[in-house]
């Protein structure tokens, strides 16, 4: 049986265990799984009980969380490392990855890129309020990144690793917003 990876073309999540997929030259099968769709199937729901996406299937091994996600693919697949061996830059990427995934995600993507974009093209007003907190939260999640890369971490250089993977897709969406681009271009 070939790898499957399972999830909504239009997720940031997605887009990481596919890029990690890629960097790793790693061949697999993408089921496509709407998980806002109110018939999720009970086969999706029984490879990632919380019905969101990804889930990956490598054979008769099943794995729903990105981050768990992305490092299996690093640790059980030939090509080149996506993690750090050292620890304290191994500890930095997953503090990285902590913080796109808690911090950065909801206001650069959910508070600015769906309020600016991927809403008014399905018709949905544009809440302000919403952008105004969008902003803000991005902007202490850049200058948190930002801290982190002045001390020539990831970010800054060097290889790849994971913590860029993660972070890549969510800079993706918030740059198609003129405020994510005006931001980014600060930090």
């Amino acid at each position: 049986m070939a790898v499957e990876l399972h999830g909504y073309k239009y997720s940031v999540y997605l887009r990481v265990a596919r890029i990690v997929l890629a960097e790793k030259g790693v061949a697999y099968r993408r089921v496509e799984v709407n998980p806002f769709a109110e018939d999720l199937s009970q086969s999706y729901l029984d490879l990632h009980p919380f019905g969101r996406v990804p889930a990956l299937v490598d054979d008769d091994f099943v794995l729903y969380e990105t981050v768990a996600i992305s490092r299996y693919i690093d640790e059980a697949f030939s090509g080149p490392a996506l993690q750090p061996k050292e620890p304290r830059k191994r500890a930095r990427m997953g503090q990285i990855i902590s913080i796109v995934d808690s911090y950065s995600y909801w206001p650069m993507v959910r508070q600015l890129y769906v309020q600016r974009v991927s809403g008014p093209r399905r018709g949905r007003p544009t809440n302000e309020e919403e952008v105004r907190r969008g902003i803000d939260g991005s902007e202490r999640a850049l200058a948190a990144l930002e801290a982190i890369s002045n001390e020539g971490e990831q970010l800054a250089g060097g290889d790849p690793s994971l913590a860029d993977f993660h972070l890549a897709p969510i800079v993706a969406y918030f740059t198609a917003t003129d405020e994510g681009r005006n931001l980014l271009a600060r930090h």
